[in-house]
């Protein structure tokens, strides 16, 4: 017999994560779908190392540590979790949902997508040489673990608040850090472009890399241009560590059988967090509303209110929320 929860819950990153932890909160069957090897999304994927200053009662926690606590919490509950499994297929059916991964289908009565931006891919560096540094290890786009750059001269690319908190991360290992900005101005939150002035990191701008080449000794010589201006100069680092953001790609969502109304390629939601759809909701950085935030912090509030939704819509005879304290009691 095909497996029927009361819940789905498409996406395991801190969002998602935390949405099945409510879930638990509402005794609804639940299982959560994610397609990477490991829970967390593009913070444990992409930014372990990085600290995450926008959750409440934390004032500041590591990408793994935020993720690893979740895993903590979602153990309270008799979850459901499944990873390295996408969901190829979402469609309706008689009794609610039919949901396709490489492991098989089960059924659903309502559905929560928290699939972020979609498949992320860095933005790459389109510059003479960066194929062949990144083969050989001296140019990343992420650093899982910053110990990998101890000691390193580093080279940080790009203007926005992960370049800038990449660069703050690694100030304290690296022997020395260079942030390099193609304008003047930083996209980054204000406190966090006060951080950078304040620190010890090199901050050059408005310049452009324009070649990328390996010296006699191993190290990188950048080739950089200020904007506007002819004259070349170089920079002489270990490592180059590119933070131009990522694209999305909604192929796997826009090939499902089922369809939401989208909004510059975001789902769009109402106040509940339901789509277009009856009984699929939407929550994290992959929706939009007016208003809307694209930060870790909203996807957690987002979060209980589709549970809550869901609960109240579908399963009204189930018992009212129970308050957060009484876990563990």
């Amino acid at each position: 017999m095909t497996e029927t929860y009361d819940i789905s819950i498409i996406g395991g990153g801190p969002t998602g994560m935390f949405a099945a932890f409510y879930a638990g909160m509402r005794k609804a069957k639940t299982q959560l779908l994610e397609s990477l090897e490991d829970l967390g999304g593009q913070v444990n994927a992409l930014y372990p190392e990085k600290t995450i200053l926008d959750v409440a009662g934390f004032p500041a926690v590591l990408g793994r540590d935020l993720v690893a606590a979740q895993r903590q919490q979602l153990a309270q509950f008799p979850l459901t979790i499944k990873t390295n499994q996408p969901v190829t297929n979402l469609k309706r059916v008689a009794a609610g949902f039919e949901i396709t991964t490489p492991a098989g289908t089960t059924r659903s009565k309502t559905v929560i997508i928290a699939v972020g931006n979609g498949a992320f891919t860095p933005r790459p560096l389109n510059v003479a040489g960066a194929d062949v540094l990144q083969q050989a290890g001296h140019l990343r786009y992420s650093v899982p673990d910053k110990a990998q750059l101890r000691g390193k001269r580093v080279l940080v690319a790009g203007g926005g608040d992960s370049a800038i908190d990449q660069a703050l991360m690694l100030e304290p290992v690296a022997q020395s850090v260079t942030l390099l900005h193609r304008r003047d101005q930083f996209r980054g939150l204000e406190h966090m472009v006060d951080l950078l002035h304040a620190s010890s990191v090199r901050v050059q701008t408005p310049y452009l890399i324009r070649g990328l080449a390996t010296t006699p000794d191993g190290a990188v010589d950048v080739t950089v241009k200020r904007v506007g201006e002819q004259e070349e100069d170089h920079l002489i680092v270990d490592d180059v560590l590119v933070s131009y953001g990522f694209t999305s790609d909604y192929h796997v969502i826009e090939g499902w059988d089922l369809n939401v109304a989208r909004e510059r390629r975001l789902i769009a939601v109402e106040p509940t967090m339901a789509t277009s759809e009856p009984g699929v909701y939407a929550i994290g950085d992959g929706v939009t509303y007016p208003g809307k935030q694209p930060l870790i912090a909203t996807g957690y509030g987002e979060a209980p209110l589709a549970v809550h939704s869901i609960m109240d819509t579908y399963f009204p005879d189930r018992r009212s929320p129970i308050h957060s304290t009484s876990i563990g009691h």
